[in-house]
């Protein structure tokens, strides 16, 4: 019980030391010229590359365990340590594109806060409706960007998992039977992959379009 309620307080701890930073960062790129929203569009555009890495990495794991179904003969080994390779570098390009979706939220919410306590300030009616207004058309199509993300972000982990499943299997049944016998696991991964690498273009273009919005306004 003791432990439980450590891990809870060092938790809180750690999320009030991360938003603290988090303001402390914001603050100082204000002073140099860097506002909150230039923050939003450098995030957008680095989780965008990072989506757009992760698609590739996922494109080749698929490619070369595609190779380990067609294995005909030769170093098996080689193969799948290849296949294995793929799928770590995959792992890793998810767990960025999540990483990079944090802290898109994080500076968004400081802006969208921001933006409305600033509202709050108008005496004039006129400009403070039209700023209400600009700011709802903001956050809703930054919902629309971040569901797109996150949506492309859970298609990863079945296909992780799966490859995962498979890499562990095949290296405790490293042969040409163990192989065939993945032919189902196989098909479903492909298919799998080719939902995520959809979803993943339909997040990119979302993003982008979101970018554009965000340097004309």
């Amino acid at each position: 019980m003791f432990c439980n309620k450590s891990i809870k307080l060092m938790g809180i701890i750690s999320l009030f030391i991360l938003v603290g930073c988090q303001s402390a960062y914001y603050s100082a790129m204000e002073k140099v010229g860097t506002h909150k929203r230039d923050i939003l569009i450098d995030r957008v555009e680095k989780a965008t590359d990072s989506q757009e890495e992760a698609k590739q990495e996922f494109q080749d794991a698929l490619e070369q365990f595609t190779k380990l179904m067609n294995f005909e003969g030769g170093e098996l080994q080689s193969h799948y340590e290849r296949s294995k390779d793929h799928y770590e570098s995959s792992k890793e390009a998810a767990e960025d594109v999540a990483e990079r979706i944090s802290l898109i939220e994080d500076v968004a919410q400081a802006l969208f806060d921001e933006w409305q306590d600033e509202i709050e300030q108008f005496s004039n009616q006129q400009y403070k409706q039209q700023s209400q207004a600009q700011l709802r058309d903001t956050e809703r199509r930054y919902k629309n960007v971040i569901r797109a993300m996150h949506r492309a972000k859970d298609k990863m982990q079945p296909v992780l998992s799966a490859l995962q499943d498979n890499m562990l299997y095949l290296k405790h049944n490293l042969n040409a039977k163990a192989i065939g016998s993945l032919n189902a696991e196989y098909t479903s991964i492909k298919q799998n992959v080719a939902q995520l690498i959809e979803q993943m273009n339909r997040s990119i273009d979302d993003s982008q379009a979101f970018i554009e919005t965000l340097k004309t306004e």
